[in-house]
């Protein structure tokens, strides 16, 4: 079992994640894809920028991967996360899960977002037409 974690600022490629854990034991592939839109709170956002403490962010990352893999008991967990400056529809995070069953590749693609957004030190600032805000990564 391997874990893929990337931190990048290239665009990502949602399709060659789905690729990079698909096996034949696994009938369940659960992905998902976070991408920039274009409003907030009802105010307009022209693009996003992301910052990590990429060693941190990466060691917690691979946290996220390796608890997700044990409680949920999937085979793969694929974690690649944006830096830079994102634009309007691109994505920003791909997370893509496979277990032999799809509840659990369900279960442990919504854990992984759900506590990388509370953990892992990624902060991403907003640009609107009239200035631009970071917000908290974490609640």
């Amino acid at each position: 079992m391997k874990t893929l974690i990337h931190i990048t600022s290239e665009k990502l490629d949602p399709q060659a994640c789905v690729e990079a854990v698909s096996y034949p034991e696994c009938g369940g592939i659960v992905s998902f894809v976070g991408t920039v839109r274009n409003q907030t709170k009802g105010k307009s956002v022209l693009k996003l920028e992301f910052e990590a403490y990429e060693k941190m962010a990466l060691k917690e990352m691979q946290k996220i991967a390796n608890y997700a893999k044990t409680e949920f008991q999937v085979e793969e967990v694929l974690i690649h996360h944006r830096t830079g400056v994102v634009e309007i529809g691109e994505e920003a995070v791909v997370i893509v899960v496979a277990a032999q069953h799809r509840k659990a590749a369900f279960q442990a693609c919504e854990y992984c977002i759900d506590t990388l957004k509370e953990t892992v030190p990624i902060w991403k600032k907003e640009f609107f037409e009239d200035g631009e805000v970071w917000v908290s990564a974490h609640p």
